[in-house]
C-alpha cells in the first residue's frame, strides 16, 4: 500500500485529533452517568488499534454524539447507555451484514453528503468555541469554564479564552509545519499549563498497576433500560450515524486516500461500529463510531496511516490498564479550551469539503441541511436533504 504504517511526529500529532471530541463527552459520561473509566478507555484503545489494522489508513474513533450529549444533559443511568450500545450494535451489524447499507448509500446524492459534512463541521466549530468560552454543557454542570485549573481569569479576561486564543494562533502558524506539528504544540502546551496551574485532582490517588476491565460492570440492563435506550437514545442516533459515520466518512476517506481507502466501505464501517459497540456493551463503555469530523481532524493535523491509530490506541489502552479509574487524573491536566481548539480546526477542515459544489442547486442542498440541523438535529437535516436533492432534479424547480 502507498500509505504503509508510519510512526513519526506527524502521525503522533494527527493521532491527537480526536481528543477534542472524545474527552469532554467521555469524562462527562463517567462523572455524570457513571460509566466505567477502565472499560470506556480500554474499549477506545482497542477500537483504535483494531480499526487501524483493518482499514489500513488513519481511522477516527469518537463517541456517538446524540447519545453522549443527551446522556450528559439528562443524567440517564449507565444501564441505559450500555443498553443503547447493544441496540446500535444490532442495528449496524444487521444493516452492514446484509449489505442493505450499500443499497442505501447508493441512493444518497453527493450534495446531501456535503450537507452532512458541512453541518458536522459547523457543530464541531460551535462546540469548540463553547469549550473556549466555558459554556458547554459539561462546563455548565461543573460550574466552571476550566474545572481543573486553579485560576479562572487573567483580570477581566477568562483564562480559558486567553488559552484558546493563544493556542489557536499557534495552530494557524504551525498547521503545515512538519518539524513542529500544531496538534503536538496544542496538547503539549495545554498539558504544561495543566501541570503548572491545575488542581491536580486525583493525582494523589494514582497507583500504577494492572487494572483489567470488568465484564458487564453494571450487570445485565433491565427491560426498562433496553426500552428507554431504544426510544430515546438508539433510534435518534441511527440516522446521524448512517449519514455522518458511514456515508460521509467513507466519502471523505476516499477523497483523502483514494485506492488506499478501498476497505473503508459502507458495509465495513457498519460492521466495524457494530462490533465496537458490542465491546462497549460488555465493558461498560460508551457508544462509539467513526465520525467524519474525527477523520478530517486527524488528516489535517498530519495523520496519514494506521500508525496514528496504533499510537493513540496503545496510549489509551496502557493508561487504562495501568492507572485504572484514576486515568481521569491525567486527562484533567488538559484544559477544556485546548480541546476546543482541536475541535475548531477539525470542524473547519470538514466544512470546507463543500468547496467542490459548483452550481446553485448543489449548494442549496447542503445549506438547507445545515439550517435544519441547527434548528432541529442532523438526522432531520439528513432526511430533508435527501428529499430536497431528489426534488431539485426536476428542471421545473429552481433556486
Amino acid at each position: 500500500m502507498k500509505h504503509s504504517l508510519r510512526f513519526n511526529r506527524m502521525e503522533l500529532a494527527g493521532s491527537l485529533g480526536d481528543l477534542g471530541t472524545i474527552l469532554p463527552l467521555a469524562i462527562g459520561m463517567i462523572l455524570i452517568n457513571g460509566l466505567d473509566p477502565v472499560g470506556l478507555f480500554a474499549g477506545v484503545g482497542i477500537y483504535y488499534i483494531a480499526s487501524g489494522l483493518y482499514f489500513g489508513v488513519t481511522a477516527p474513533v469518537e463517541p456517538m454524539k446524540v447519545i453522549g450529549a443527551y446522556a450528559v444533559a439528562t443524567g440517564v443511568g449507565a444501564g441505559q447507555i450500555v443498553a443503547s450500545s447493544a441496540w446500535i450494535s444490532i442495528f449496524l451489524l444487521v444493516i452492514g451484514g446484509t449489505g442493505a447499507i450499500t443499497l442505501i448509500g447508493r441512493y444518497i446524492p453527493r450534495p446531501v453528503i456535503r450537507g452532512v459534512q458541512l453541518s458536522t463541521g459547523v457543530l464541531l466549530i460551535t462546540q469548540g468555541v463553547k469549550l473556549m468560552l466555558g459554556t458547554s454543557k459539561f462546563q455548565a454542570l461543573r460550574q466552571a469554564a476550566e474545572p481543573y485549573l486553579t485560576l479562572q481569569a487573567l483580570g477581566p479576561v477568562p483564562l480559558g479564552l486567553a488559552i484558546g486564543i493563544g493556542l489557536a494562533l499557534a495552530t494557524l502558524l504551525l498547521l503545515d509545519n512538519r518539524r513542529l506539528p500544531a496538534a503536538l504544540v496544542v496538547v503539549g502546551l495545554g498539558l504544561a499549563l495543566g501541570i503548572l496551574l491545575g488542581t491536580h485532582e486525583g493525582l494523589e490517588r494514582v497507583a500504577p498497576g494492572l487494572h483489567l476491565p470488568t465484564l458487564l460492570p453494571f450487570g445485565w440492563p433491565s427491560g426498562a433500560d433496553f426500552t428507554a435506550a431504544l426510544l430515546i437514545l438508539a433510534i435518534p442516533q441511527l440516522p446521524m450515524t448512517l449519514g455522518n459515520a458511514v456515508v460521509a466518512n467513507a466519502d471523505l476517506s476516499a477523497q483523502y486516500f483514494g485506492e488506499d481507502s478501498r476497505r473503508v466501505t459502507y458495509r465495513a464501517l457498519c460492521i466495524s461500529m457494530g462490533l465496537a459497540n458490542a465491546l462497549s456493551f460488555f465493558l461498560g463503555g460508551m457508544p462509539m463510531c467513526h465520525g467524519a469530523g474525527g477523520l478530517a481532524s486527524r488528516y489535517r493535523f498530519g495523520a496519514r496511516t494506521a500508525g496514528s491509530n496504533l499510537i493513540i490506541g496503545a496510549l489509551f489502552l496502557v493508561l487504562a490498564l495501568a492507572l485504572g479509574k484514576e486515568i481521569l487524573a491525567v486527562f484533567y491536566l488538559l484544559p477544556m479550551s485546548a480541546l476546543g481548539v482541536l475541535l475548531i480546526f477539525a470542524g473547519a477542515q470538514l466544512a470546507l469539503t463543500l468547496m467542490d459544489m459548483q452550481n446553485r442547486k448543489d449548494l442549496f442542498v447542503p445549506l438547507l441541511v445545515l439550517g435544519i440541523t441547527l434548528a432541529a438535529n442532523l438526522a432531520a437535516g439528513f432526511i430533508a436533504g435527501i428529499a430536497l436533492a431528489y426534488a431539485l432534479k426536476s428542471e421545473r424547480l429552481s433556486v
